[in-house]
């Protein structure tokens, strides 16, 4: 009885330590397959410089 419950302790190890440290292959490829996600507005540097101009244009104007 103990060897059956060391053998399924080692199985069980073995597979954590597969999937812990395993090949990342899978991960990278499913990553490539997914479209670039469009940048938000507010993390876009060119569109909050657009805004900071136009904010300074219309205070000079004021």
């Amino acid at each position: 009885m103990v060897y059956i419950l060391a053998a399924i302790g080692a199985i069980t190890l073995v597979v954590l330590l597969w999937q812990g440290f395993g090949p990342v292959r899978e991960t990278l490829e499913k990553r490539s397959e997914q479209p670039k996600r469009p940048t938000a507005p507010d993390d876009d540097p060119e569109f909050l410089r657009r805004i900071s101009e136009q904010q300074r244009k219309h205070r000079d104007e004021n």
